[in-house]
């Protein structure tokens, strides 16, 4: 059983709402994000992420966000596998997503 906390999207829009310091990142392919992103969120396509986690602190909260929560559970893994320390997956990805989108 995986060691990543899961967050609900609700939560994650209760926290962008409120400015807590977090990063959200998804990892979905180009034409993925092209129908919509969580606010704020950076994209980064999975198979970048090995090359890309290196510019961002490793004591900084993440939220990984993907199509359904399966991609982004593997990006989450790795990355606290590299030393990041406050990983969360969203749960259900974006299918369960309700919130505002920015494209």
């Amino acid at each position: 059983m995986s060691q990543i906390e899961e967050i609900t999207p609700q939560e994650v829009d209760t926290m962008i709402s409120q400015d807590k310091p977090m990063t959200i990142i998804d990892v979905r392919e180009n034409e993925e994000v092209s129908q919509g992103m969580v606010p704020s969120a950076k994209h980064i396509p999975l198979g970048n992420i090995p090359y890309e986690i290196d510019q961002y602190s490793k004591e900084e909260e993440y939220i990984l966000v993907c199509r359904s929560g399966s991609r982004s559970m593997n990006a989450a893994e790795f990355m606290k596998e590299k030393g990041f320390h406050h990983v969360k997956n969203m749960q259900g990805g974006m299918l369960k997503w309700t919130g505002e989108l920015v494209f």
